[in-house]
């Protein structure tokens, strides 16, 4: 799978919105999407968030608690810039910078690596994340943008 180009990134964000996000919501985006880990047999954790309270949280054989920890550090970073981790990757990366040089963010708490995704609300904004930790980082994100495209139409 290929690297995605920030144009791409960009365009994900911005047409993969919700208008309401409620914690049913996350409990049935998150089973599709460890349904759709399951078909990919794909060896994942998966994280949803609102407010940063975790409303879906799930494990596929497999995964082991570093993947917790890169999780965390995908959401945090999700909420402080608003964007996807991928979006902070492919940015810090053109940059030849870490977020550590350029924000003086730790990186034991912040990560610029794909599978962190925000959910937000239109017209009102940020409200949670989507985090898939387990595979390359393009194909953690992939993960969450091919499950919202189908989720959110």
């Amino acid at each position: 799978m290929k690297m995605p180009t920030m144009a791409e990134v960009q365009a994900e964000e911005a047409d993969l919105q919700f208008t309401s996000f409620s914690n049913e919501t996350a409990l049935q985006l998150g089973q599709q999407l460890v349904a759709l880990a399951q078909k990919r047999q794909a060896a994942v954790t998966i994280d949803i968030t609102r407010n940063r309270q975790q409303l879906f949280h799930a494990a596929m054989p497999g995964t082991a608690i570093d993947n917790d920890k890169w999780l965390q550090r995908k959401i945090n970073t999700v909420y402080e810039y608003g964007t996807s981790s991928l979006h902070k990757q492919l940015e810090m990366t053109a940059r030849g910078q870490t977020l550590e040089e350029a924000a003086a963010l730790d990186a034991r708490d912040y990560a610029a690596a794909g599978g962190g995704f925000p959910v937000v609300i239109k017209g009102t904004g940020l409200v949670g994340s989507i985090a898939v930790s387990g595979l390359a980082s393009e194909e953690d994100y992939q993960l969450i943008v091919d499950e919202l495209r189908v989720f959110l139409r």
